[in-house]
């Protein structure tokens, strides 16, 4: 079987001491790694807009309104990331923004890799039927016609592929994680980062990544971003090679030259240690030492791009 590998060397081995840690750490962990009560979300009203827009699901599930095209990125809008429906962490709300089967058409669903929270079977079942093509990483177009996507919908891509949309190109680029749903298939497909160019306006979506050298490598070839929807969340020390701290997030915007950063990844389930809002806590301090602007949408509030009125409240400090 083929097994894909990152840029530069990224261990994802755990030795002896630091399993032993993980251990203590899920018995006597006194984060709050879920909020007090359900969180309350937006609802997504649609509607067309002239205006590029993004539309945060949570986790790092979004809508981009861009060029009269509807994209919609790692649509994980299921209760729970995981194989199966009755086990694993569950949503803090006990509502999606807008039910899949309420959603109006959409021109592409684009995916980052093949993870429970990225690709979920429930959300691309519901889907399916109102989605013109799926544009992914080489090796999971296997999956998804699994679930019933006709093959003739889906485009694979490795990093470097360029894929145009009429006027939107995508460009599929390296990213620093890794792959696989089960034991035995780690690596078997490709994960990636996404850059999308419109006529006037270029978003970059960072997928799940360590920080890298390619940051700075995309920023070079396709920046200046006007947005970036970078991870920032369920990180550890012990796995910092393939997910972000929340300050090397804000670096990771600054490399590849990015304007407003809105931080993703977090927000919905629970899937490390730490607290559930320590992310945007720590990424917003970050944000503002480095004059970064940020936005912090609520769950299924709406982020004009390009409008400097921009979500900044926070809001899950009222849990």
């Amino acid at each position: 079987m083929k097994k894909f590998e990152n840029q530069i060397p990224t261990s994802m081995n755990m030795n002896l001491k630091s399993m032993i840690s993980m251990m203590k750490d899920s018995l006597t962990s006194r984060s709050i790694r879920r909020p007090s009560g359900p969180i309350q979300v937006e609802n997504f009203l649609e509607g067309t807009t002239s205006h590029p827009r993004v539309t945060w699901f949570g986790h790092s599930a979004f809508l981009l309104e861009l060029e009269g095209k509807r994209l919609f990125f790692d649509p994980m809008l299921g209760n729970r990331p995981s194989p199966v429906s009755w086990a694993g962490t569950k949503r803090f709300s006990t509502n999606v923004p807008i039910e899949p089967e309420e959603l109006s058409g959409i021109d592409a669903i684009v995916i980052s890799h093949d993870h429970y929270d990225h690709l979920d079977y429930s959300s691309i079942r519901r889907l399916k039927d109102k989605t013109k093509r799926f544009i992914v990483p080489l090796g999971v177009r296997r999956c998804l016609t699994n679930w019933g996507v006709p093959s003739e919908k889906i485009t694979e891509h490795v990093w470097g592929d360029e894929v145009q949309l009429e006027d939107i190109t995508l460009a599929c680029m390296p990213a620093r994680h890794f792959s696989g749903r089960g034991l035995f298939n780690q690596n078997s497909t490709l994960w990636c980062s996404w850059v999308i160019v419109g006529r006037d306006t270029k978003v970059y979506y960072s997928g799940d990544s360590g920080y890298g050298p390619h940051f700075k490598e995309i920023g070079e070839t396709y920046g200046p971003f006007d947005v970036t929807l970078m991870e920032c969340g369920q990180y550890d020390e012990r796995w910092s090679h393939i997910h972000m701290l929340p300050e090397e997030t804000v670096q990771a915007h600054l490399d590849v030259r990015g304007n407003l950063l809105i931080p993703v990844h977090w927000g919905a389930f629970t899937l490390a240690f730490h607290s559930w809002i320590e992310p945007v806590e720590r990424v917003t301090k970050a944000a503002s030492q480095h004059l970064v602007p940020i936005a912090t949408p609520k769950i299924g509030e709406t982020v004009c791009i390009g409008n400097d009125e921009c979500p900044r409240t926070p809001w899950w400090r009222e849990k």
